[in-house]
């Protein structure tokens, strides 16, 4: 349905050659660009997941739904906007976890109706690691706040290690030794559709959605400065918000899907999921690789702001997916919290980051 957006991945690449000095329209473009490219991510991949089971499928789609993400960061890291790579990866962990798992509660919830049912030992694993996660960003912003400035990229690499090793215990966990946590029930394997594209369709497409969001992904972050200050917003509100949303397009229109035909396991793989990965694998390799890649390494120093977002998505998301069941009101409640972030960020001073 929104195919006729690749006609903006033109139009950006001729905008930053032609117009540079319209940063907005290139912002624009650019950014539409990207939505119809991760949805062909989203899909590819939900053609391989067809083929793997519920486990294994989330773990594709979240993998290459975020590639998107961590292109769009790897972009900035190389531009040196510290800034706007945490406030994005703080609102992936928040957009996956409250707009992406909301949207998929809802509209699953008002289509199967009283209640849809997931694996809840599964899904407090994931919320688990989510709270790990969210300790290890308090440490390093406390640290900052008493001063210890000179020991901060040092204990932001030995945090990132740790959490690389967790997130490889992880994948043993729900990979191997307790796969059976994540395998999804018989009614929702049975009721996924089977995979119309070969494998090598699948990769095909996979790859070159991939190679045409990094290019736009360049152009996007190129114009993102002078796009905000045109627009009078703050780059915290744009990274938490848009360009999280933009990198989250191809796990919330799977994630969704999923929860339409009633396979929940799957749609609290994809969200929750993706989230995990990005606090415990995405944030962490960004780290080390600002040491090769940005002009200064980056820390995991996260402002207060950011912090208590991602605390209080966590908190709510672990009340919400405990139980294993799953309504439209509680996604309405997850999309009430993310509607009062993003409030909450957008009337906020444009530098809330420290």
């Amino acid at each position: 349905m929104l195919n006729w957006l690749l006609l903006f991945a033109p139009l950006a690449v001729t905008l930053e050659h032609l117009a540079p000095e319209r940063p907005l329209w290139i912002f624009a473009v650019s950014a539409l660009a990207i939505v119809p490219l991760a949805g062909w991510m989203g899909h590819a991949t939900e053609q391989l997941a067809a083929r793997t089971g519920e486990g294994i499928g989330g773990l594709l789609n979240a993998t290459f739904g975020n590639a998107a993400e961590l292109i769009i960061a790897l972009a900035a890291l190389r531009a040196g906007l510290h800034d706007v790579v945490k406030a994005s990866l703080a609102g992936s962990i928040v957009g996956n976890i409250l707009l992406v798992l909301g949207a998929a509660m809802l509209a699953g919830g008002l289509r199967h109706r009283p209640e849809q049912h997931f694996n809840a030992p599964g899904a407090r694993s994931q919320a688990t690691l989510l709270t790990l996660a969210a300790i290890a960003l308090i440490l390093p912003a406390a640290y900052q706040r008493i001063g210890a400035l000179p020991e901060l990229p040092a204990l932001s690499l030995w945090i990132s290690l740790v959490l690389i090793g967790v997130y490889a215990a992880n994948l043993l966990f729900s990979l191997g030794t307790h796969r059976a946590l994540f395998a999804g029930s018989p009614t929702e394997v049975g009721g996924g559709r089977a995979a119309s594209w070969s494998t090598g369709r699948a990769g095909l497409v996979l790859a070159t959605a991939t190679a045409a969001i990094a290019w736009m992904s360049e152009i996007l972050v190129g114009a993102l400065e002078p796009a905000t200050h045109a627009l009078g917003l703050n780059e915290v509100f744009v990274g938490v918000f848009v360009v999280a949303i933009l990198g989250n397009a191809a796990e919330h229109a799977t994630a969704v899907t999923a929860a339409l035909k009633n396979r929940m396991d799957l749609s609290l793989s994809i969200a929750i999921g993706s989230s995990v990965q990005v606090a415990l694998f995405v944030a962490p390799v960004l780290v080390l690789l600002s040491y090769a890649v940005g002009p200064l390494p980056m820390d995991l120093a996260f402002g207060g702001g950011l912090v208590l977002s991602v605390m209080l998505a966590v908190l709510i998301t672990g009340q919400v997916a405990g139980d294993g069941r799953s309504d439209w009101l509680k996604g309405v409640q997850l999309l009430a919290v993310y509607l009062i972030l993003g409030l909450a960020f957008f009337f906020a001073p444009s530098t809330p980051l420290r």
